[in-house]
């Protein structure tokens, strides 16, 4: 087999598209001959940096965010549920001390990423499906229990994720996505002789496994694999 491809996948657990693209790759890197990494950012900086306009914004994109999201979540299996009030959890709470919170947990990992993964997921949960905050220590501290972190480990990102170096951190991954050509997330970058190819949003699978060689058995490969 060849040297696997290397795919980073950069994204902020405030958007739900991210968390769509997340859950594919995430299915994707045991059956996909890749080296995927895990890039959290934060969505914000890349939007202020790139001059873009959040869809949710604009009322027309954000009518059809709301329909579009509906038929994604059932199409890639992923229990993908508004908030009540979307505005006030995406742009008046926003998600810079979450993204600080699993940079943490980050750069406290030592071998691999499934914490990060864990955590995040249960972030995406938090706001994406349960309609819960996410921002505040309380709500940090009740996802990464339910990642399977211990209270202490807890405490010690919390005081972690305060500090100027992951804040450091944090600005230098969104700076890596910015300068990668960013303007939302999630965005895909997928390094081909030593060049990167980026891919934005959740609807560019089919086409990214054509350029890196490789087959789109769906939103569920385990189970289309099942039936080959």
């Amino acid at each position: 087999m060849s040297s696997k491809k290397l795919v980073e996948l950069f994204y902020d657990v405030v958007s739900p598209y991210s968390w769509l693209a997340f859950e594919v790759m995430c299915r994707y890197r045991t059956v996909w001959n890749i080296d995927l990494k895990l890039r959290p950012a934060f969505l914000g900086g890349v939007m202020q940096g790139a001059g873009n306009k959040p869809p949710g914004l604009v009322p027309n994109k954000f009518l059809f965010m709301t329909r579009d999201l509906a038929r994604l979540a059932e199409y890639f299996n992923v229990p993908l549920r508004p908030p009540s009030d979307p505005f006030e959890a995406m742009f008046q709470k926003g998600s810079l001390s979450a993204m600080r919170f699993v940079t943490a947990v980050q750069q406290m990992e030592k071998d691999g990423d499934k914490r990060v993964e864990q955590v995040s997921r249960e972030l995406w949960r938090r706001i994406w499906s349960q309609d819960q905050d996410i921002v505040e220590p309380a709500s940090l501290t009740q996802a990464a229990l339910r990642a399977g972190l211990s209270e202490t480990e807890i405490q010690d990102l919390l005081k972690l994720c305060a500090t100027q170096p992951i804040k450091d951190q944090l600005k230098t991954q969104t700076q890596a996505a910015l300068d990668y050509g960013a303007f939302g997330f999630p965005m895909i970058i997928c390094h081909l002789d030593g060049k990167p190819e980026m891919f934005f949003g959740s609807d560019r699978f089919e086409l990214m496994a054509h350029c890196i060689g490789e087959k789109w058995l769906g939103p569920l490969p385990d189970q289309s694999a099942a039936k080959l």
